[in-house]
């Protein structure tokens, strides 16, 4: 199994403890519905502010599995695209979309069962002068994303992996997991398991 798919079995809560906390996008950053999980390699976008033409020259060239990973410097008043150019993201292969900013025409891009990650919706449109950056470093939601950096989204938020540690950090998230399962299964409605288990932490 590929280390994207393997990502993609783990929640993002493990990828996040196994970096201690330190790469994860705002929380204002959720994905549309809560059942979307994405992972993959981050293709970047640096927006201007009301400016969506960089965005649609991204989904032309972005290759099919990549995520688009949007820095529009948390604008919430004008989205940087509606379920039209969505949906042509989706027909190119694109794997989803992530953006410090909002979208627009909500129940459109819920229809296309496509995962969104954003701060929100408006319904004023962007303009296409013509200005930004792709696949250059951007931040977004408060992280540093470089291109091809491994993006990791579900219900609880979304993460950066950073290319060098991808190995690292999904051995390490994968022990995460493993360690949890384990203590559901032991502590997890036995009264007992429970009393020890706080009294472990407590009498530390």
């Amino acid at each position: 199994m590929d280390i994207e798919n393997k990502f993609q079995e783990v929640p993002t809560t493990c990828v996040s403890d196994a970096m201690e906390g330190l790469n994860n996008l705002d929380s204002s950053i959720k994905p549309l519905q809560d059942k979307y999980k994405v992972a993959g390699r981050a293709f970047t976008v640096k927006m201007p502010v009301g400016d969506n033409l960089i965005f649609l020259r991204a989904i032309r060239e972005a290759k099919p599995g990549d995520v688009l990973v949007v820095d529009a410097k948390g604008d919430t008043y004008r989205a940087i695209a509606g379920d039209f150019i969505v949906g042509m993201a989706k027909t190119l292969g694109i794997k989803g979309i992530v953006v410090d900013g909002v979208i627009r025409d909500l129940e459109g891009i819920k229809a296309l069962d496509f995962p969104v990650f954003c701060k929100g919706t408006t319904v004023a449109a962007s303009g296409k002068a013509g200005n930004g950056e792709l696949n250059v470093p951007i931040s977004c939601g408060g992280a540093t994303i470089s291109p091809g950096d491994f993006i990791i989204g579900d219900g609880d938020g979304v993460v950066v992996v950073p290319q060098a540690m991808e190995q690292e950090v999904l051995d390490k998230s994968l022990d995460k997991l493993a360690l949890d399962i384990k203590r559901e299964e032991k502590v997890s409605g036995d009264r007992e398991e429970v009393i020890k288990y706080l009294d472990h932490f407590l009498s530390k």
